[in-house]
């Protein structure tokens, strides 16, 4: 169905304009709350599934606490852009680009929730050595989640105000 019938040809609002017509400088985007915690939810769940999967080899094969803090983040970082660049791909734009805009969209989110969510995990006492059948370990990682995602949505709100973050994926969403 064509549509150009109701509405008139070209654009009916300048760029710098949001849904309600107020002004916001060029590049700029109207975060909201919702939207951050949905940025940051995105990032989460990539985040814990390397994440988790580093913990569990790390804990499994009785890794130092460095190096099962390092394999779950580099995890967590292919993991995190692996699913953004899983949407953006099916846009049809080709790897490098979907590799980019991952790139743009998750570093900054995945390093803070990483940093965040690690730092709990080596600061529960005994949870890096409690073993994946026990509660500790599973309470404290959950835990780790949840201070990340507290702390990170902000960050996410902020840039995606800026129009950078999670921003940068919006025009492949339709």
């Amino acid at each position: 169905m064509d549509h150009s019938d109701h509405h008139p040809p070209g654009p009916t609002r300048l760029p710098e304009q949001d849904h309600a017509g107020a002004h916001h400088p060029a590049g700029s985007t109207v975060a909201t709350w919702g939207m951050a915690a949905q940025a940051t939810l995105h990032c989460l769940i990539g985040c814990a599934i390397g994440e988790v999967l580093g913990m569990v080899i790390g804990t499994a094969t009785g890794m130092s606490d460095v190096a099962t803090v390092a394999l779950a983040v580099a995890l967590a970082f292919v993991f995190g852009y692996a699913l953004t660049m899983r949407g953006v791909l099916r846009t049809g734009v080709d790897f490098r680009t979907a590799l980019k805009v991952a790139l743009a969209a998750d570093t900054i989110s995945i390093a803070v929730m990483e940093i965040v969510d690690n730092a709990v995990m080596l600061t529960v006492p005994g949870a890096m050595d409690a073993g994946l059948t026990t509660w500790l370990f599973w309470l404290a990682l959950a835990g780790a989640f949840a201070v990340a995602f507290v702390v990170t949505t902000p960050v996410n709100k902020w840039l995606i105000s800026r129009g950078k973050g999670h921003a940068v994926t919006h025009q492949y969403h339709h």
